[in-house]
């Protein structure tokens, strides 16, 4: 049986919310997420992945393998020291497939809330969607690490 084109949408769609709390100011918070997104990018089981980012409307954030090989993930859609970074691209997925990322900070008692967001269109294979909770978690765990060792040492 064929799906009808409403199953068919919803199975083009992925959608990702999570709050991350850190308990580091907003801008500590934003650079360890710049840091991360960037030259110490690692995935969860450790092995760096050697990204660059340009933090600025139109930049690039990309895999860089070196002699001009890599693979593009995204351009900075908008961004507003320190409180918001947007990225939209196809991310670490080689097929037709568009994504946007949000990172909304927001100062809290005791830190930052971070809000993030992934919304995607497009052919996500069901083992990389499941993957992608996993990546994320690891992610948003090392920004708040970041962050707030380097809020122990200025304090």
């Amino acid at each position: 049986m064929s799906p009808t084109a409403t199953e068919g949408i919803e199975n083009l769609t992925l959608t990702i919310t999570q709050e991350i709390h850190v308990r580091a100011s907003l801008e500590v918070t934003f650079e360890a997420l710049l840091e991360q997104l960037g030259p110490e990018n690692d995935t969860p089981e450790g092995k760096k992945m050697s990204m660059k980012i340009e933090p600025w409307p139109g930049g690039r954030w990309y895999r860089d393998l070196g002699d001009g090989n890599g693979h593009f993930w995204g351009h900075v859609q908008a961004i507003k020291r320190p409180a918001l970074i947007e990225i939209t691209g196809p991310l670490f997925m080689s097929y037709p497939v568009v994504s946007n990322l949000q990172y909304r900070l927001s100062e809290e008692d005791g830190g930052t809330l971070i809000k993030f967001h992934h919304m995607a269109l497009g052919f996500i294979p069901d083992d990389h969607k499941q993957g992608m909770q996993k990546g994320w978690n690891h992610m948003h765990a090392r920004v708040r690490e970041r962050a707030e060792s380097k809020s122990k040492k200025l304090g």
